[in-house]
């Protein structure tokens, strides 16, 4: 009886999000109230979506695209990621790989206050090397870092990077719909026996990624994209609830299939209070 409700249940899942993407209706999920603990307890994980063999799955990109929204805000989908990702104050690690094989570990500190559309984002990374403490800002879609409260202008490659974490990363699929972005069903992937949707996405200045969306759980796995001749891959890993939304805690960035960035989330808090004045050049 217990798998029979939970199949009608799964079942239910998918034709809201059919129908929330037929006919391009408001989500009317009960709002999630916002938590601002500084150490949030992971909810559990929600019934999964249907499998490809179910009678009833998404059939277009955006019906996919959707589906995913739809886990990502633990059912709610954009409504509650809106509102409980007001603000986002996220601390970790991160080791970066050089060209000639060696590794330097930072600790870092990245703080969001969320725009209506992803270019209206204010981002703020903070990473602190063993030698060196400096940031990188994104405000008013320009990029400029800071030391010891000077400003300064980033390096190419440093801009560029911190750019495509911005661009080209899971936001640009999950907020596809409010940047105006294109989205595209490239069709399906089986990779060492995991089947995937792969959701092209193109933003309004041209940017393009591919998302790896797992068949059966509506996650993104993966994106790729190109940047300068060089093919960038990210991977996700351990997946876990936090404030009611979906985080992949460890992610892997891969240029021309070597590892060159590897990030591990310590902490991450939605919707606390942020100084605007983080933002600015001071």
């Amino acid at each position: 009886m217990f798998l029979r409700l939970n199949t009608i249940f799964s079942i239910a899942i998918v034709l809201v999000c059919l129908a929330a993407a037929a006919f391009a209706q408001t989500e009317t999920a009960k709002p999630v109230a916002t938590q601002t603990t500084p150490t949030p307890t992971p909810t559990p994980t929600p019934a999964r979506v249907p499998d490809a063999k179910s009678p009833v799955k998404p059939a277009t990109a955006e019906q996919i695209t959707e589906a995913t929204i739809f886990v990502y805000g633990f059912g709610g989908g954009r409504l509650t990621l809106d509102q409980i990702r007001k603000t986002t104050t996220e601390k970790g690690k991160t080791t970066f790989t050089a060209a000639d094989g060696k590794n330097e570990l930072a600790s870092y500190q990245r703080t969001i206050i969320r725009g209506t559309t992803l270019d209206k984002d204010k981002i703020r990374l903070d990473q602190e090397f063993p030698n060196a403490r400096y940031s990188l800002i994104v405000n008013d879609d320009k990029i400029f870092g800071l030391f010891n409260n000077q400003v300064f202008t980033p390096r190419a490659d440093a801009a560029m990077a911190f750019e495509n974490s911005v661009f080209r990363g899971l936001e640009m699929l999950l907020r596809y719909k409010e940047n105006e972005a294109k989205v595209e069903l490239a069709g399906k992937e089986k990779i060492m026996g995991v089947e995937f949707f792969l959701i092209d996405v193109t933003d309004k200045k041209g940017r393009k990624a591919r998302f790896y969306v797992s068949v059966k759980s509506y996650r993104v796995m993966a994106l790729s994209y190109e940047e300068g001749g060089v093919k960038y891959k990210r991977k996700f890993y351990n997946h876990n609830y936090a404030q009611g939304t979906l985080v992949a805690s460890r992610s892997v960035l891969y240029a021309n299939d070597k590892v060159v960035e590897e990030s591990e989330i310590g902490t991450v808090t939605f919707g606390q209070k942020v100084d605007e004045d983080l933002f600015k050049a001071n």
